[in-house]
């Protein structure tokens, strides 16, 4: 893969992310809590709720990474600046970025604002912080994802195959 369709991806996945997030009462639903039976089951339900619920899962990682920088109000005001810059110059605009002239390719953006937000990490002396907040994070997302059951959502998954894998071109198995 190309460093121009790595930019394209990520910029794709970010878009996708912000424009799936679902209703917050489907996402905190306590009927739709449970224990897992296997191993198995719990890993396919972390997959299945990663995957419709990850804008949601997104959002509340950020917010666990905004409360730990509650007692650091400038790491707090230069986190917002840094979140605010992704979304804007990123993942929500769809011309190109000019610069004295230049046009920004992609992957120079996702670097010059990489470097802003590592900077910004450093400069304000978060980064432990910030690190406990997303393993925290990270293991609230598997938890939830874990006991969250997935039977409510079968008639909302899509089989990114179509039919295909449920027709066979030969018919019925019935003469097995």
């Amino acid at each position: 893969m190309s460093t121009a369709e790595f930019a394209v991806t990520f910029k794709e996945a970010g878009r996708s992310v912000i424009a799936t997030r679902r209703p917050w009462r489907e996402f905190l639903d306590p009927s739709a809590l449970s224990l897992p039976s296997s191993l198995s089951d719990a890993t396919t339900r972390i997959s299945h709720n990663l995957t419709r619920f990850l804008s949601n899962y997104c959002l509340v990682v950020l917010l666990l990474i905004f409360l730990g920088l509650i007692y650091h109000p400038f790491s707090m005001i230069v986190f917002l600046l840094v979140f605010v810059a992704w979304f804007f110059l990123y993942f929500s605009r769809d011309d190109p970025i000019r610069v004295f002239g230049f046009e920004l390719d992609d992957l120079v953006l996702i670097i010059i604002l990489g470097l802003a937000t590592g900077l910004a990490l450093a400069l304000t002396g978060v980064f432990v912080n910030v690190l406990i907040s997303l393993a925290i994070g990270a293991v609230v997302v598997c938890l939830h994802a874990a006991l969250r059951s997935t039977e409510d959502l079968v008639g909302d998954m899509q089989d990114p195959f179509g039919d295909a894998l449920l027709e066979s071109p030969r018919g019925d198995y019935s003469g097995i």
